[in-house]
């Protein structure tokens, strides 16, 4: 995941001079899941489909200028990778803290499936 490269293109947004802030979130495999299990790693499947949907509802939110979003999936991921990257650009924190929570959570309940392997 090239998290600078995802930066470049939100600023070659048309838009990108009504940006206040852009904000991130980079999901890691941790070594214990939340039940407290080791993990030794997992894996990852993405519903395209629903994916692209919440991202075209999220951009239309007010003050939101771009969002990009990269998923590590179908392929084994060990502990310390990267899962997922999601950037939001928008006017003021507001509107874009808002919107990067919303989306997160989307995309973790609606759109990514994991399956963790222990040790």
């Amino acid at each position: 995941m090239d998290i600078a490269g995802m930066i470049a293109d939100i600023r070659r947004n048309p838009d990108f001079n009504k940006a206040g802030m852009l904000l991130a979130h980079n999901g890691v495999v941790r070594g214990t899941s939340r039940d407290g299990r080791r993990v030794k790693g997992l894996r990852v499947q993405v519903d395209h489909r629903r994916l692209e949907q919440i991202l075209a509802e999220q951009r239309r939110r007010p003050g939101i200028v771009d969002i990009r979003v990269a998923i590590a999936e179908d392929r084994d991921l060990a502990v310390g990778d990267d899962v997922m990257v999601l950037i939001v650009a928008g006017d003021i924190r507001e509107n874009v803290i808002a919107v990067l929570a919303d989306t997160l959570n989307l995309i973790k309940t609606t759109v990514t499936e994991k399956t963790e392997y222990f040790l």
